[in-house]
């Protein structure tokens, strides 16, 4: 199953927006670790962890122009849901993509969500970003509106969530049912990789569409994303600063090189078709005395001989990302830090990368 995604509420021939959200009768509660229902296991059995990403907001694009409004914007062809029935509602994709500035280099990143709820309605577009710059992708798309028959609006009561399988035998497991829904919500595979699980959008407090779910810390999520050598929001992508393909852009299944044009798209199809990317995002472990502080964004990285190989992107803990030289991440590298200490940084190639690149 692709995706899976539920809708309560919006009943036929009633006004209002294309979508909307309805939870069922069952009471909201906060969440704690290991708690009971709605997304917790006391019983040790819990396969899928929820992560509560407070770290991401939810912009919505609606309007009879809303698809060619966000084509001309986005490196990426949009996630239109298919046709339903008439009776079960179309269900809702996700994509990947970045939107560019016009010199080619990344603005922001975003998951796109293509929501439709009757055929006859006009396409709605649920874009997720960094919420540090919310209020600065709404300008953004603002300022390309012009007379576009399209709404931009923010959606505060929305919330993120990944969901990641914590047992083995939850790879591969749709870990929604319809029948055991207790409260309206999106949940779809993450678009960028298979190892990155699934993303969940729900009103409710918790994540109550997760059966056998216990909650996660977002540090967690964060330790293992990076390990995975997956970008996500400013710290790791900072605006009017990285090139789409040297993030990996293409491996996360976040431009298409077929599409119409779109800001930006130059430098990025003149790179691609030279096929010469001498430098990638590199997950990066960590080793020796790391500052209380961490490594600050842009450290050099240096090859044994004290040769430029790169600079450190961002990280958590003794995991990271830095943009390397492709050819030097076997070599040892190593950071010098402010106390006039080394740190040791070992780069690795992720597995969900394509063959040919490792």
């Amino acid at each position: 199953m692709a995706a899976a995604v539920l809708f309560r509420g919006a009943a036929p021939g009633r006004g209002g927006p294309a979508w909307r959200w309805r939870l069922s009768g069952t009471p909201r509660r906060r969440l704690a670790h290991d708690s009971g229902f709605p997304c917790g296991d006391p019983a040790g059995t819990a396969i899928w962890t929820c992560f509560r990403l407070d770290e991401r907001a939810l912009v919505r694009v609606r309007g009879p122009d809303a698809a060619p409004f966000l084509l001309g914007l986005l490196t990426n062809e949009l996630p239109l849901p298919g046709p339903g029935d008439g009776a079960v509602p179309p269900p809702a994709r996700a994509g990947y993509a970045h939107f560019l500035n016009v010199q080619g280099r990344t603005l922001y990143d975003v998951i796109v969500y293509g929501l439709r709820e009757r055929a006859e309605e006009a396409a709605a577009f649920l874009l997720e970003c960094d919420s540090s710059v919310l209020g600065a992708l709404q300008k953004h798309l603002m300022l390309y509106k012009i007379r576009r028959k399209v709404a931009v609006e923010a959606r505060p009561e929305l919330r993120v969530w990944a969901v990641l399988p914590s047992a083995p035998e939850a790879r591969g497991a749709a870990p929604l049912r319809e029948e055991k829904a207790e409260a309206a919500a999106v949940l779809t595979r993450d678009p960028r990789t298979a190892c990155m699980g699934w993303r969940l959008l729900t009103q409710d407090e918790g994540p109550a569409l997760v059966p056998q779910g216990r909650l996660g810390d977002s540090g967690d999520y964060h330790q293992l994303r990076y390990q995975q050598g997956v970008p996500e929001g400013v710290r790791d992508l900072p605006p009017g600063v990285a090139l789409p393909l040297e993030s990996n852009l293409a491996f996360m299944n976040g431009v298409s090189f077929t599409k119409g044009c779109y800001i930006g798209q130059e430098l990025t199809a003149r790179t691609h078709h030279m096929g010469v990317i001498r430098k990638r995002l590199f997950p990066v472990r960590l080793s020796g005395p790391i500052p209380a502080s961490g490594i600050a964004p842009g450290t050099p990285v240096l090859t044994e001989s004290g040769q430029a190989a790169g600079k450190f992107r961002a990280g958590q803990g003794d995991v990271g990302l830095a943009l390397l030289q492709s050819e030097k991440i076997k070599s040892p590298l190593h950071i010098r830090t402010s106390e006039s200490g080394q740190v040791a940084l070992t780069a690795s190639v992720p597995d969900w990368w394509p063959k040919a690149t490792k």
